[in-house]
């Protein structure tokens, strides 16, 4: 295990948020950032607008040096990716890092574990995997998360259902993996903390067709089966059809999943 901290999040939203407050509330010294700021207790929140050169200057020269990061910043929709020049402005600060990718990154793969290679076919997966080299392969100790799909208190399918947002693809029967966002917290505080280094995918325990976890959320909270649609009117990360096995990175990091299944993340999330 490493020596950990000072630390900093690089993108503080549903997940960097939890994993900052779980720093904080251990005593640890935590920076933070986020487009608009961070406004957290016992945190050093700051503003970054990662396509502004400026801003990522501003935050390299106020930052503290052998910072441990956690990368949790998403691809702009724009695919202006700033990820190479924020690693460049601030890597001489840095002595270990986490990157949150996605198993978008595996393509069109159906079945994915810890030794499945990534095989992105778009555009933002692409710039995924480009992130993911650099984190691997640059002066300091990385390791990269593959989260499946994320889920938790205000964002998943038993939000979006009741506002009927939700569609399936088609008759629903593709497989789609999952993680309580808590889940992913603890082993992103975990692999902070770690020596490990290396690509890993990361879920729950029990894959479900879309179909399947749609029925089990409308007959929670009583609401009508959602419409289904062509797998193409869908945004890309809702057209998977893979099953992640991600019981290698939990075994590694000594995590036990406290939601191993929608079954109970769900009904918590609520």
């Amino acid at each position: 295990m490493v020596t950990a901290g000072p630390f900093l999040i690089l993108g503080c939203g549903f997940t960097g948020r939890r994993v900052a407050q779980r720093l904080a509330a251990r005593g640890y010294e935590v920076w933070a950032t986020a487009r608009n700021g961070v406004d957290l207790p016992g945190i050093q929140g700051r503003c970054l607008d990662s396509e502004k050169p400026s801003s990522i200057a501003d935050l390299a020269a106020e930052l503290p040096q052998g910072l441990t990061v956690l990368h949790s910043l998403p691809v702009p929709e724009s695919l202006r990716d700033a990820s190479q020049a924020i690693l460049t402005e601030i890597g001489r600060n840095i002595k270990r890092i986490v990157y949150l990718s996605t198993t978008g990154v595996y393509g069109a793969q159906h079945e994915v574990n810890e030794h499945s290679p990534a095989a992105p076919v778009s555009a933002s997966s692409q710039l995924r995997v480009e992130t993911e080299l650099a984190v691997l392969h640059g002066p300091w100790s990385g390791m990269v998360l593959r989260p499946a799909a994320i889920y938790g208190p205000g964002r998943g399918a038993h939000v979006s259902i009741p506002r009927g947002t939700f569609h399936l693809a088609g008759d629903g029967m593709n497989f789609v993996s999952r993680l309580h966002v808590d889940d992913l917290a603890a082993l992103a505080e975990a692999a902070m903390f770690a020596d490990a280094t290396g690509a890993w995918p990361v879920a729950d325990e029990e894959p479900a067709r879309s179909r399947d976890l749609a029925a089990f959320v409308c007959e929670l909270l009583g609401c009508p089966m959602p419409q289904s649609v062509s797998k193409e009117q869908l945004h890309e990360t809702r057209r998977a059809d893979r099953r992640v096995d991600g019981r290698a990175v939990c075994r590694l990091l000594g995590v036990r999943l406290r939601y191993p299944s929608y079954r109970q993340g769900i009904p918590a999330s609520l």
